[in-house]
């Protein structure tokens, strides 16, 4: 897929002011840790997570969502009566029905004709809305679209951490089952694309590929009210070892489809943004790609993995720290349970 007239006007962002670092983690599991005679600090060490943040208890993802919007719409000239599409994308949600989306459009006081629902795809979410909302306006049915997403990671952590602790016959096995889960955080993300003629930054998406594996979808998979609702008690199992190598090897494939279709090599590409999941699975990736790390911009340290808010957010904070420059070309680049993969390339 490629467009012409689409371009990423700003993206706002909202993080919680609660900071949990692993080795508080590991205290709370430190009963667990004796017992199955494990060494402190494993963590951090197997992630490269050393803090992650988690929102205050009561907080809804609409709520987050809306916040993060109104930061991107207060960077931007762009009319609210402009928007034609806005698409909720995170995997935590207020409630199955109705659409996370329609609290956010109300507390936007977005217009009656534009277009509200959410999609979900784990932590790929926000970067189909973008895909969705892109072809919106490059056929011309909209102006201008704004995806948001408000990943609350901490009901699953809590339920991780007393699962592990209650559990009257632990093992290592289990232990390693629940790690992707102990990775989490949480954060807000709003993306709004408009089309060329309405841009003031000419920050342009080119297009980009996807691919799905979903012989794989097991090895990665979270209950069934995950994220909705005040009194959620999520629980996720995942093989993080299978899926990495089977997520990578997507990726692989991905990469060379990728480049092709964007007319790029390696050489071309000035800068990276991953999905942010651990330091293992970064470096294994940027080897497999033949990336620079240099190159690729990471928040994965502060902020753990936040799911579908994770790149996005990342895109931003790189953005703030002026690693992008005018006419640079960034490679976004997602890889998600299921399995899928999605490479999106824009020049700044």
């Amino acid at each position: 897929m490629k467009y012409e007239n689409v371009c990423i006007e700003t993206i706002g962002y909202h993080l919680p002011e609660n900071v949990v670092t692993s080795d508080d983690i590991e205290r709370e599991l430190a009963p667990l840790y004796e017992k199955l005679k494990l060494p402190e600090g494993r963590l951090q060490l197997m992630s490269g997570i050393h803090e992650r943040r988690f929102w205050d208890k009561g907080v809804f993802p609409s709520e987050v969502s809306s916040i993060a919007a109104k930061n991107a719409l207060a960077k931007t000239s762009i009319h609210k009566n402009d928007i034609g599409t806005l698409i909720c994308a995170s995997v935590c949600r207020d409630f199955l029905e109705p659409a996370t989306a329609t609290v956010v459009h109300h507390n936007l006081e977005l217009p009656p004709g534009c277009m509200v629902y959410d999609i979900s795809n784990a932590c790929l979410g926000v970067m189909n809305a973008m895909i969705t909302v892109a072809n919106q306006i490059e056929t011309g049915q909209i102006k201008a679209g704004l995806i948001v997403s408000g990943e609350n990671g901490g009901p699953l952590v809590r339920a991780t951490i007393e699962s592990l602790l209650s559990d009257p016959e632990p093992s290592r096995a289990k232990i390693k089952k629940a790690f992707a889960s102990l990775t989490i955080g949480s954060a807000a993300v709003a993306v709004l694309l408009v089309h060329r003629d309405l841009s003031a930054n000419r920050h342009r998406l080119l297009g980009g590929v996807a691919r799905a594996d979903t012989r794989h979808n097991h090895l990665c998979r979270g209950t069934e009210d995950t994220g909705m609702g005040l009194s959620a008690q999520p629980l996720m199992e995942t093989d993080a070892e299978v899926l990495m190598q089977e997520g990578i090897r997507l990726g692989s494939e991905t990469w060379e489809i990728f480049k092709k279709e964007m007319s790029w090599s390696n050489k071309d590409i000035d800068r990276s943004f991953c999905h942010q999941v651990g330091s293992l699975h970064r470096k294994l990736m940027l080897e497999t790609f033949q990336l620079d790390p240099a190159k690729d911009f990471t928040t994965l340290e502060t902020l753990g993995n936040t799911g579908s808010a994770a790149l996005p957010v990342t895109l931003a904070k790189g953005d703030e720290a002026g690693v992008l420059s005018s006419g640079d070309k960034a490679a976004l680049l997602g890889i998600g349970s299921g399995l899928n993969c999605m490479m999106l390339g824009v020049e700044w």
